[in-house]
């Protein structure tokens, strides 16, 4: 039993997912769900996720967030992503059980880029229809936006 579904983790196909115009959180519920499955998932474009919500707000709530810190010595943490690649892993690190084994396993089959990097140019790239964005563009903030504002210096 344990050697067939071991067999089974190596025929998972990579997903390859689309992160341009859909909403972040909702995408990445997706995401963890797949990645909980035994799927291999990467997303790319991760800077054209949207957030939707107040765009001041949203700015304001994640700049608050980088306040928090250890009060002994800041070194020890906890460290902020400040990159649009690391915000959404982090995202679904939140959505996945983090410390259970199935949770770290599932962890380390993701990937996230920013752009679409050369071996993944001509995969066929999958999105979710219920995470894509209704209304138009201004209403939501990119996820390359905020970081942005809140430190990320860009490529």
């Amino acid at each position: 039993m344990a050697e067939q579904k071991a067999v089974q983790h190596h025929n998972k196909t990579m997903i390859v997912v689309d992160a341009t115009n859909c909403i972040a959180g909702r995408m990445c519920s997706h995401v963890s769900k797949l990645l909980l499955e035994g799927n291999r998932v990467a997303i790319v474009n991760a800077e054209k996720a949207m957030l939707s919500g107040n765009r001041y707000m949203t700015i304001d709530s994640y700049k608050e967030h980088l306040e928090i810190n250890s009060v002994t010595n800041p070194i020890h943490g906890p460290f902020h992503p400040r990159r649009p690649d690391t915000i959404l892993s982090k995202m679904v690190r939140g959505m996945v059980p983090k410390r259970k084994p199935n949770g770290v396993g599932a962890f380390k089959r993701l990937r996230v880029y920013m752009g679409v990097p050369e071996d993944m140019r001509g995969a066929n790239m999958k999105s979710f229809d219920d995470s894509k964005i209704t209304k138009p563009e201004s209403y939501y903030i990119s996820i390359g936006e905020v970081a942005k504002q809140i430190g990320w210096k860009g490529e």
